[in-house]
């Protein structure tokens, strides 16, 4: 059982960037995050620069039979939180990353299994946060999220997710 105030124990870094284990990170994430397991997150993939996860509807129904705007919203956030997790595992890098700002908007109503997508809001973010991390050890990515229902587009997010300073002391 979490403690709060007390950190949860970081996922090691895999050995290269392609080895990441998926499974193992989602494994780590439910732990880490108590409220995962509830989310209906069946699987999740990572390719090039965007991160996919696919998701059950019947883990985040409301009292419409629909899907629960609330819950959605939280999802858009976490995928983004886990797309900069990701990316700087795959940089080699565990450093803390917490969501600066989101919005959502919903578009039509989530009847069935879901897919989310999300990916950089442009092309050189990526490359932008790799510069800021390099000169200043910190920095920030704007990130959109597409949550998709068969082809239908159900909602659009975006947020903006800070790279903290490495906390890790030096003896």
């Amino acid at each position: 059982m979490r403690q709060t105030g007390i950190a949860h124990p970081p996922l090691p870094l895999p050995p290269n960037a392609q080895s990441e284990n998926l499974e193992a990170f989602h494994r780590w994430l439910s732990e880490a995050i108590p409220l995962v397991p509830s989310l209906g997150i069946k699987r999740m993939r990572w390719q090039g620069e965007v991160l996919n996860w696919d998701l059950a509807l019947s883990a985040n129904l409301n009292d419409k039979g629909t899907g629960f705007g609330g819950g959605l919203a939280a999802q858009t956030t976490l995928i983004g939180w886990c797309w900069v997790t990701l990316w700087l595992r795959a940089q080699g890098r565990q450093q803390d990353v917490v969501v600066a700002d989101a919005g959502q908007r919903f578009l039509a109503p989530v009847r069935g299994d879901y897919r989310l997508v999300c990916r950089p809001r442009d092309a050189a973010a990526s490359q932008r946060l790799d510069t800021m991390l390099a000169e200043k050890g910190r920095g920030r990515i704007a990130l959109l999220q597409e949550l998709y229902c068969g082809d239908t587009l159900c909602l659009q997010a975006q947020g903006d997710y800070v790279v903290l300073p490495s906390t890790t002391v030096e003896a």
